[in-house]
């Protein structure tokens, strides 16, 4: 059988303008009315032109043959058809070629020519010919050809190898004999699993083809060694360059902790030392700074036991509660609002009332005294609690005052390492400072060294003497106001 195309002599994607253009030309050429001498032959040819423009003019006509094609050509579709394809079987040993040199029985060859017959099966069932020549196969090379411009070309594509063939030979069914379309629905379904069988089939085996090449080509094993090669020499480059940095990290990491422990420890003490200046300036550290700021000045007083006494100026500048002098009054009142001075100030004003309630028991009971020795009077009975009242106040005054003495001396000059607490803030201890010290007793006018004597001296002699007339009747109105209130 002889193709359709062939006969009419145009391309396999013709249009239905050429084809009958070409059906028309042929008659006319081919007519038996025409060729009397050869009526025979022009007959029989005629015959041939027709029918193919019969079938190529219909489109679902032409789309069955160009899908058959092949097989129609080939020996017909009813069975007796015999694939005359190439058997690559007999290419996967290493028999069928002899060497590795370019002679006819060597390897590049033997597979040069085996690719070639693959590409040219390939050509005749395109159904293009402008496809084939767009998208030509790449050449198998030889011997000495470059790597990367040939051989790495070659594997790239036949590794992913598609074969062109549609397989129509091996259907299993006629659909032009179908009785309906549903019938030939089926029969175009089986023959499409049959095609597509047949096309995975060929295409494995060609790709298995190539790996077997491959894997027995010199020029890709060359190739392999020295990339090889290549990258153990770059392994190696980079093994030292990664040790050198290394070391060189190390080193630098060695200088630089160096630098760094020496810079920290410097800029610790430098920032202490701010630390410690501003906050004796400015009275606004922490609690822990001020607690740093104390063992510092412990530390002091440990090296340096003789220090120079305190002056009146300096005694206005420095805080008995915390034990710390300043630069300033604005840094002293920046101080006196900081929540440790309050602390202190509150636990030493609770000492000193303590003191102080202990004290006036002791004159309660004096008082109580006097009493039963004067009850015979009763204005002097009723007078007594007045005065005594007035003297309990004075005798209070005294004893914050000499409190206030005492707590002045043992901070400036003994330097105890316990911390005392004041009970009145700095305008109580600045008065009870501005009061003169004098133990003497009015009556006979003897001086007494501690407030203690004059007091011993007061019970033992009964030279204690009543205020004036004014005091008693102020101290006399507070004690009603009080009993008043109390009411």
């Amino acid at each position: 059988m002889k193709c359709h195309y062939e006969i009419l002599g145009v391309k396999r994607d013709a249009g239905d303008d050429d084809l009958k253009k070409a059906y028309r030309k042929l008659a006319l050429k081919w007519h038996p009315d025409k060729n009397l001498d050869n009526a025979e032959e022009a007959a029989e040819q005629f015959k041939l032109i027709q029918a193919a423009y019969d079938v190529l003019s219909d489109p679902q006509e032409r789309a069955w043959y160009d899908n058959h094609r092949e097989a129609l050509l080939k020996g017909g579709i009813s069975g007796d058809y015999e694939d005359d394809s190439i058997d690559l079987l007999q290419y996967f040993t290493v028999t069928c070629y002899s060497g590795y040199g370019d002679d006819e029985k060597g390897f590049y060859a033997v597979y040069r020519n085996l690719f070639e017959l693959i590409v040219k099966e390939e050509m005749e069932h395109s159904k293009v010919e402008e496809e084939v020549e767009d998208d030509a196969f790449p050449s198998f090379g030889d011997s000495q050809s470059d790597y990367d411009s040939v051989v790495h070309i070659f594997y790239a594509y036949w590794q992913s190898f598609c074969t062109r063939k549609n397989f129509a030979w091996k259907e299993d069914y006629d659909t032009r004999q179908a009785s309906n379309r549903w019938e030939k629905r089926a029969m175009e379904k089986e023959n499409k699993k049959t095609r597509e069988k047949a096309r995975k089939e060929r295409n494995e085996l060609v790709r298995q083809l190539v790996a077997f090449v491959r894997k027995r080509d010199r020029r890709v094993q060359a190739h392999r060694k020295l990339v090889e090669e290549q990258n153990a020499e770059k392994t190696k480059k980079v093994e030292e360059l990664r040790r050198k940095q290394k070391l060189d990290q190390a080193k630098l990491a060695e200088e630089y902790k160096e630098q760094s422990w020496a810079a920290m420890s410097e800029l610790e003490k430098e920032l202490q030392q701010m630390e410690a200046e501003y906050g004796e300036e400015f009275g606004d550290a922490s609690e822990s700074e001020e607690e740093e700021l104390d063992v510092d000045t412990q530390e002091k007083d440990a090296e340096e036991p003789d220090a120079e006494e305190l002056t009146l100026d300096e005694f206005d500048l420095y805080c008995l509660a915390c034990d710390k002098s300043f630069k300033s009054d604005k840094a002293k009142m920046n101080h006196e609002k900081s929540k440790k001075h309050r602390e202190m100030v509150a636990l030493l004003r609770q000492q000193l009332e303590e003191e102080d309630d202990s004290l006036s028991l002791k004159l309660d009971e004096e008082e109580q005294e006097e009493e039963n020795e004067n009850e015979e009077e009763e204005e002097e009975e009723e007078d007594k609690p007045k005065q005594k009242y007035v003297v309990k106040m004075d005798l209070n005054d005294c004893i914050c005052h000499n409190l206030c003495l005492y707590i002045f001396s043992f901070k400036t000059f003994q330097k105890t390492e316990e911390k005392k607490k004041t009970t009145e803030s700095e305008p109580c201890i600045a008065f009870c400072l501005q009061k003169e010290v004098d133990f003497r007793c009015v009556t006979c006018n003897n001086e007494f060294p501690t407030r203690n004597k004059l007091f011993d001296h007061l019970r033992t002699s009964g030279h204690a003497s009543a205020l004036s007339h004014n005091a008693v009747q102020n101290s006399s109105g507070k004690n009603k106001k009080d009993k008043k209130k109390n009411r």
